[in-house]
């Protein structure tokens, strides 16, 4: 019966040797991968003329054509080379080691591999997402292969999470819907200050930012509702606490915004009276009495 890859198989007086035959096998495996990535990325281009495609399951794809490829290669090296493929079968002999393979690869890279499988096919995030993963990093998602997930922070650092890890935690995904965003910006004035004044400066200051978006229906236009709402959600010790709601059209404006317009509010409330309260303090001292004899 004629074993698998018999035609490339050594004989003792073969012209050529181990080592370069070895080089030989990497160079064609070097070689098919650039064409088939080649051939990827051409299909890519292709079909953006046509529609937006998700280059998720594409980079996936063209990481995990590199390990599919090297592994073959390394595969056809161990059956045709007669030294290794002793070796091998002297490896895979023996079930206990078999078993501690199987079990080190489902703890550690099976799991990553699968997680990532996983992430590629029901979509928690994708590549160019801004995410948050479980309140402690952010940044933009920029690739993801077999093993990990790479994210950019906003310090431009690269975070290299595991698959297996990033899975299992909770993931905030500003651009899985949609990108737009309504801000949440929280303002405290003093009790004895104009509320009214107050949320027209919001309102204003807000409005007048080059990266504000009116969020608004037409209906909601007619009816003239205003396009920040500016709520009173408490009476705080202190002070008196205002949220206003701005859309922007991204995460990254809505940033910009808020920092611009928290600048212009306190400018204008300092202007026209509104205090911006901080917490006062009594202390009160009380006079030790005197014993009498």
């Amino acid at each position: 019966m004629t074993q698998p890859f018999e035609f490339l198989r050594f004989t003792p007086n073969g012209y050529i040797n181990t080592a370069i035959y070895t080089v030989l096998i990497f160079i064609a495996a070097f070689i098919l991968l650039k064409i088939l990535r080649a051939i990827l990325t051409r299909f890519i281009h292709k079909s953006s003329g046509d529609l937006r495609v998700d280059p998720t399951q594409f980079k996936f794809l063209n990481n995990a054509l590199g390990f599919v490829i090297y592994l073959i290669a390394i595969l056809i090296l161990f059956l045709t080379i007669p030294e290794l493929e002793k070796l091998g079968y002297t490896l895979f002999a023996s079930a206990g080691i078999i078993a501690a393979i199987v079990g080190f690869a489902s703890q550690a890279a099976f799991s990553n591999i699968v997680s990532g499988i996983f992430i590629v096919i029901f979509k928690p995030f994708r590549v160019g997402d801004i995410v948050k993963i479980s309140n402690l990093y952010s940044g933009v998602v920029e690739d993801i292969t077999l093993r990990h997930t790479v994210i950019r922070d906003f310090e431009n650092k690269r975070l290299i999470i595991p698959n297996s890890v990033i899975s299992a935690e909770t993931i905030h995904n500003a651009n899985i819907i949609e990108e737009r965003v309504c801000n949440h910006i929280f303002y405290g004035i003093s009790y004895d200050s104009d509320i009214n004044l107050a949320t027209k400066i919001i309102q204003e200051e807000a409005m007048k930012h080059p990266l504000f978006m009116d969020n608004r229906t037409e209906e909601e236009k007619q009816n003239g509702n205003p396009a920040v709402i500016v709520r009173l959600l408490e009476f705080a010790e202190s002070s008196i606490q205002l949220r206003a709601q701005v859309w922007t059209n991204d995460p990254i404006e809505g940033f910009e915004l808020k920092c611009d317009i928290n600048r212009t509010v306190k400018e204008r409330f300092d202007r026209e009276g509104i205090e911006i309260p901080f917490p006062y303090r009594t202390i009160v001292y009380k006079e030790k009495k005197e014993k009498k004899d």
